[in-house]
């Protein structure tokens, strides 16, 4: 999407000393805000991206929002969709779920279990593809957060139907249109009838301290539940599996940042995780339209952004301003600090009334899992992997990255 107002042209740039696995193939930009050639504001500047993320006068845009925006008034959209005083309550509402303290507390000893159920797995098979082991620990995790714990056998297997690698476009002027129509609404089906539903009728029998009896008692219909069900799935379980997975890559790729994730305590080893997440942001792509006339920052002065334009931060390229991460933006050099917040993954889990509210949940069972898969003996990649891209978030698919075991240490190998 080319650069068309003032200087703010985005260059090839030089990336000679790039730690980065995942190539998005854009150059490094000319200057923090431009606009493109439709009118949508593209900024690459930390702080710029940062302001845009934290006003009140934008809501949130893309990520499926124009198909959210057509069902009728009276249904409720998912918490993702929404701004305001009722995204604010609700957010409010559900914190307590992602508190450090509760994630330490509650789901600390079910990261560890689904961890080494995983990595018996790996054990028993001796190989596997890490975005499956990975998948499994997320599903898991967030499926207890939320509530889905009564469902059928499968549901893993469906979620991997709902979100799949290569998406089409919905439709009804053209077969693939309808394919993908139909597609989609028996996935949507087959997830509530075999998991939202079951766990549904078992949180009104019985109140658990979860996001579904949550949304129960707010008044919330089947169907929005699901909504929200799954908008946690792609929030909590998708970008996990590739954030566990673009980690991975990068420490066994590099023996000397793999010796000190081994050797370091759990603080010191999510300090690495979250510099490699900075790095390589799963998802790269943010948009907002503007509500109000916006001054945007910058170097030359505040570009000023009216009601109704859309913008679009560039994450990868924000969590790599110098003027903010420092020297070496592009390597992978833990315990950064940051000129401004919100914290060491940078805007990698955005900012503002959206950030993600599972941050803290992602990178401990991340850590979770890697701290034991790194401690098996003899533990290695044995294919490189293929990475594939979601163009519409910015986001990368990480697949085929192999892990093996010594023939001699499969069975009844321990871990940390």
């Amino acid at each position: 999407m080319p650069v068309v107002e003032g200087a703010c042209v985005t260059g090839d740039g030089d990336v000679r000393d790039s730690a980065r696995k995942v190539d998005r193939g854009r150059g490094r930009p000319g200057c923090p805000v431009g606009r493109a050639e439709d009118g949508t504001w593209r900024v690459h500047g930390y702080e710029a991206a940062r302001e845009v993320l934290r006003s009140t006068g934008t809501v949130q845009a893309g990520l499926g929002i124009e198909t959210v925006e057509k069902l009728p008034p009276r249904v409720r959209r998912p918490v993702l969709y929404r701004d305001g005083p009722e995204h604010r309550e609700h957010r409010r509402q559900t914190a307590r779920f992602f508190t450090p303290r509760r994630v330490d507390e509650h789901y600390r000893a079910l990261m560890e279990r689904i961890a080494e159920e995983q990595l018996a797995v790996l054990r028993t098979a001796g190989e596997a593809q890490l975005a499956e082991l990975a998948f499994g620990v997320a599903v898991g995790v967030v499926s207890e957060i939320i509530g889905l714990r009564h469902s059928r056998p499968g549901l893993r297997r469906r979620l991997e139907r709902f979100f799949p690698e290569e998406f089409g476009e919905p439709g009804l002027t053209s077969p693939r249109g309808v394919y993908w129509l139909v597609r989609q609404n028996l996935n949507w089906l087959r997830i509530h009838l075999a998991d939202v539903r079951p766990a549904i009728r078992a949180h009104r029998r019985q109140e658990q301290d979860d996001l579904i009896s949550h949304l129960i008692a707010e008044g919330c219909s089947d169907a929005e539940i699901l909504g929200e069900c799954l908008t946690f799935a792609a929030a909590g379980m998708v970008t996990t599996r590739e954030f566990v997975c673009v980690a991975a890559w990068h420490l066994f790729t590099d023996p000397e940042l793999l010796a000190r994730y081994r050797a370091a305590e759990e603080a010191d080893r999510l300090l690495i995780l979250q510099e490699i997440l900075r790095l390589e942001p799963v998802v790269g792509l943010l948009r907002r339209r503007a509500t109000t006339e916006l001054r945007v920052p910058t170097a030359d002065g505040p570009v000023t952004v009216r009601p109704g334009e859309f913008l679009e931060m560039c994450l990868d390229d924000a969590n790599t301003d110098p003027e903010v991460v420092g020297r070496d933006p592009l390597l992978v050099r833990p315990g950064r600090r940051l000129a401004s917040g919100p914290g060491a993954a940078g805007l990698a889990f955005g900012d503002g009334p959206h950030r993600c509210p599972g941050a803290s949940v992602a990178v401990l069972e991340a850590d979770i899992f890697l701290s034991r898969l790194f401690a098996l003996d003899g533990i290695r990649m044995t294919r490189s992997p293929r990475v594939s891209f979601k163009n519409d978030i910015g986001g990368y698919e990480i697949r085929e990255l192999t892990v093996a075991l010594p023939r001699a240490g499969r069975a009844g190998q321990g871990g940390a």
